[in-house]
């Protein structure tokens, strides 16, 4: 198994080369990955794997009730729900079926709620219920006064986002996919068969290229000849509430979706939290996920009307992502097959739920340009470090701290993280390359104090590793 970081990029062309290391990404390579004749790059510009959309959005794994009925998008988000529902379960990665409320605050929305529920069934869900206002407060009592009834969606569920990319980048690295980090792609080319990737390790060449380069995946579709969409960065930012907070929602709390998204949500995490998001901002740059403080005054003005007393609760941290809007409501996942090339562009919010769906896919448009993919074969499954509130912490079983006294020595004590969790989370397959991929992995430093406590000895713990 390869990840490298530094020096030149290996001269022979790879079978396929993908672009972004995101969770998409992530998955299509897992998936090539059991076609062990196929030799596979994924080529990420950071200097870890989900880095990008994958790392900041809600975290819920969707139904897909509300997607456009026959789009595409539809038929993944419905399959990878399924899908990624079954892993997650196999591999470790927390998830929770908490169900969603869509609320009515006002007639108008309130007579759109059937309209969804019948777009629900069009799209093959029909678990919906229509809910009067008495029913909807017995469910959420702490919501805020004036609703007027909600439509109930009870597959929707709360998921690890960070956890099921690393899981999917872990079995692809295991099986034997080379994951070349900090090698953005600066340029690139297609002539006699073979694609040049310019990047600032040096050239990368492929026979077949997979564009999942998320908000820039329009620019490298332009170098290759294509102009089918345009990536408008859409600004995501986002208040989490301190655990105190979970016991004031059961569900996710979903408004009456816009033309510009679903609007700003209350919804439990799986590790614990609250969020109140996310804004929905277009911008032009692509970089910028700074948070604003007219941005965060709007989510708690919003916020006040949801769920009152979620606004007394403490804020453990705010963050903000960037989606990769276009214009168009379909994702634009297009196969080239004079060029062997695969753009899967506009992977919007929904990408983590379809992203099992997504790979199957784009590897059946692989295999549509004639590449060869050979036998396939079953991954060994990978287990994942439970980050889960509701599963104990490896410092909470005595059998693994009897086995081991390092899970019973803590570094973290607002996340209750162990030495022993610290050292194996080095020792992945896929390391983390910053505290901050650090934190990802076992949720040192994300808690209440926000590593105001633990932050020098998790550093020490890293850099001790590097060397």
């Amino acid at each position: 198994m390869s990840v490298t970081v530094s020096g030149d990029l290996p001269g022979e062309p790879y079978d396929v080369a993908i672009v972004g290391a995101g969770v998409v990404g992530c998955a299509i390579a897992r998936r090539l990955a059991q076609h062990p004749e196929v030799r596979v790059a994924l080529v990420e510009a950071q200097d870890d794997v989900g880095q990008g959309t994958s790392k900041a959005n809600t975290a819920i794994l969707h139904t897909g009730f509300d997607a456009v009925p026959g789009s595409l998008e539809a038929r993944l988000v419905r399959e990878g729900a399924r899908r990624l529902a079954a892993y997650a379960a196999e591999s470790g990665i927390p998830l929770e079926r908490v169900g969603a409320l869509l609320v009515a605050w006002d007639a108008e929305q309130l007579a759109a709620l059937p309209r969804l529920a019948e777009k629900a069934g069009r799209n093959e869900y029909h678990d919906t219920r229509l809910l009067g206002a008495a029913d909807l407060y017995a469910r959420e009592p702490h919501l805020g006064p004036g609703a007027l009834g909600a439509l109930h969606v009870p597959g929707e569920s709360v998921i690890c986002p960070w956890t099921t990319t690393l899981a999917y980048a872990t079995q692809a690295v295991r099986a034997g996919v080379d994951l070349h980090l900090d090698s953005p792609v600066t340029h690139a080319g297609h002539a006699d068969g073979v694609h040049r990737l310019g990047t600032p390790r040096g050239p990368l060449h492929a026979r077949r290229l997979v564009n999942a380069a998320g908000l820039h995946a329009d620019t490298l579709d332009r170098s290759l000849g294509h102009d089918d969409f345009t990536v408008t960065p859409r600004r995501g930012q986002l208040i989490v509430h301190d655990r105190f907070a979970r016991a004031l929602v059961r569900h996710i709390l979903l408004p009456v979706p816009t033309a510009l998204g679903k609007g700003v949500l209350v919804a439990p995490t799986v590790h614990g939290n609250v969020l109140l998001g996310p804004t929905a901002e277009d911008l032009d740059d692509k970089h910028d996920t700074g948070s604003t403080a007219e941005g965060l005054r709007r989510l708690r003005e919003q916020g006040r009307r949801i769920l009152p007393a979620l606004l007394e609760e403490e804020v453990t941290a705010v963050y903000a992502g960037l989606r990769a809007a276009t214009e168009h409501e379909d994702y634009r996942i297009t196969a080239h097959p004079h060029q062997g090339y695969v753009t899967v562009g506009g992977i919007r919010s929904t990408g983590l739920t379809a992203s099992l769906a997504i790979a199957e896919h784009v590897t059946g448009l692989l295999a549509g340009t004639g590449l060869d993919l050979g036998p396939r074969r079953p991954l060994a499954p990978v287990r994942m470090p439970d980050l889960g509130a509701t599963s104990p912490r490896p410092c909470e079983r005595p059998d693994l701290v009897a086995a081991d006294p390092e899970y019973g020595t803590l570094v973290c004590h607002c996340e209750r993280v162990s030495r022993g969790e610290i050292r194996d989370a080095l020792a992945q397959a896929v390391p983390p390359r910053s505290p901050d991929g650090l934190r990802r992995r076992t949720r040192a430093g994300a808690g209440r104090c926000q590593g105001l406590s633990c932050g020098a000895a998790v550093r020490a713990l890293f850099e001790e590793a590097r060397r």
